[in-house]
């Protein structure tokens, strides 16, 4: 353990093996719905035989390969999976809007993955970082926040689509909707009383009483709601292989003029998701230094672009950094020791996948709502009184939730951050780099805006 100890820096971080263990455990619970939920997006495109089997052991191995990169080579307590968003814009806008066939956008992907990692050691990701003003950086972190819980209310139901006004109360009377709620003062009450591991008892006591109680809160093929079917045979069960998937990318078909429209958006989205979900992380948990830089970053960087680039091997989409690591900080966590109890889960679950269907939304939902009351903390550190900066980063932190988007939150932000700042009197303010984003972000706006 004194090794173990020396490489993460588990007591200079002042934390525990137990402590980064269970912060690890967290994490990967609050974020294991992506087993299920990928394969389900990339099989609207991806036609193979057994493709669902295969795109979980993808997505699965993807994600393992990715955090432990990230807690080896970086250090960090930042969990990688294929991002939601990334996916969606794979299989419904490249494959089925664009007819771009699968095996070419996964050689986007692919060649994406590439690209991220030679801007990781050549230090332009970090410029990119540098760019973005401290106020907006906080407002991320809030941001995130936001979004984060509107996925939690999302998942257990009390938030729901309304044809006028997009959004409304969903019904409080479902099994779903008050699992969520009970669980949410259960946790809260141990979070008040500051008892250790208070997330991860939440989780397990809400799954414990839906499966005791048989509750119909368990996401049904036809989108209906059912109680726990049981397992699909034993726990533990043989992975199945993506022979279909495993290598089936085409690059050369990537490289040709009508794709690289696509490699450029993959690769536009992904340096923005990843620099937001990153900066929140890392202000979450202490890392940021006094000049709003992150130590290490091409690292954190790098192993994200490499758990890309594997996944589009292996048959997957674009892999990121998981908001829902912030569930982990918050247990504790703070060295790359959570991160690679996360990878090993990830990997396990390849042999353990029908358990992966025993945790419904709904239990995971009061963690993704209390972390993310825990990060708009960093609203108070938002300079308010200055106009300029105040309403570029109330725009980026409602951008990230209104449009399901963390890329698109920076974004808007960003881009009105440089035009208050020009019009304002102020351009001498703005970083080079700063100037560089607004006028890429005009072009993706203008021309990529699918």
């Amino acid at each position: 353990m004194s090794l173990v100890d020396d490489y993460f820096g588990i007591s200079s971080s002042l934390s525990t093996w137990q402590r980064e263990v269970r912060a690890g455990l967290t994490t990967f619970l609050t974020m294991s719905y992506i087993l299920l939920v990928n394969p389900a997006i990339l099989g609207v495109a991806i036609k193979t035989p057994n493709a669902a089997a295969e795109l979980l052991f993808a997505t699965a191995a993807a994600s393992a390969f990715g955090c432990l990169a990230m807690g080896l080579i970086a250090r960090y307590p930042f969990a990688t999976a294929p991002g939601m968003g990334l996916n969606a814009y794979f299989a419904y806008t490249v494959v089925l809007t664009l007819h771009i066939p699968w095996q070419i956008a996964l050689g986007a992907v692919f060649v994406e993955g590439l690209i991220f990692m030679a801007l990781s050691w050549g230090g332009i990701r970090t410029a990119l970082l540098d760019g973005i003003p401290r106020n907006i950086k906080h407002a991320t972190t809030a941001g995130i926040g936001l979004f984060l819980s509107l996925i939690g209310l999302k998942n257990a139901g009390l938030v729901a689509s309304h044809p006028v006004t997009y959004v409304t109360l969903g019904h409080l009377a479902a099994p779903s909707s008050w699992l969520c709620l009970l669980g949410l003062a259960v946790t809260s009450v141990l979070l008040v009383r500051r008892v250790p591991g208070a997330i991860l008892v939440g989780i397990a006591g809400t799954t414990g009483l839906a499966l005791v109680a048989h509750l119909a809160v368990f996401p049904a093929v036809d989108g209906t709601m059912q109680p726990f079917p049981g397992l699909n045979g034993p726990p533990l069960q043989s992975p199945v292989w993506p022979v279909h998937l495993l290598g089936a990318l085409d690059i050369r078909g990537a490289l040709g003029r009508g794709a690289l429209l696509v490699v450029f958006t993959f690769l536009f989205v992904e340096v923005f998701d990843t620099a937001g979900t990153l900066i929140g992380l890392a202000e979450k948990a202490g890392y940021v230094d006094a000049e709003g830089r992150l130590p290490r970053s091409n690292q954190a960087f790098f192993a994200d672009a490499l758990a890309t680039t594997l996944g589009a091997f292996l048959g997957t989409s674009t892999t990121t950094a998981y908001i829902e690591s912030a569930a982990g900080i918050e247990e504790g966590g703070r060295t790359g020791l959570t991160a690679v109890v996360v990878g090993l889960l990830f990997a396990v679950s390849v042999f353990a996948w029908p358990l992966a269907a025993a945790v419904p939304p709904a239990a995971t939902a009061p963690a993704l709502i209390l972390v993310g009351a825990m990060m708009t903390t960093h609203l108070g550190l938002i300079e308010w009184h200055k106009m300029d900066e105040a309403i570029a980063s109330f725009l980026t932190m409602i951008a990230m939730p209104f449009t399901y988007s963390i890329a698109n939150g920076i974004g808007f932000g960003l881009l009105t951050f440089v035009v208050l700042k020009a019009l304002g009197g102020k351009a001498r303010e703005l970083h080079p780099v700063t100037w560089l984003l607004g006028v890429l972000l005009v072009l993706r706006y203008t021309y990529l805006n699918e």
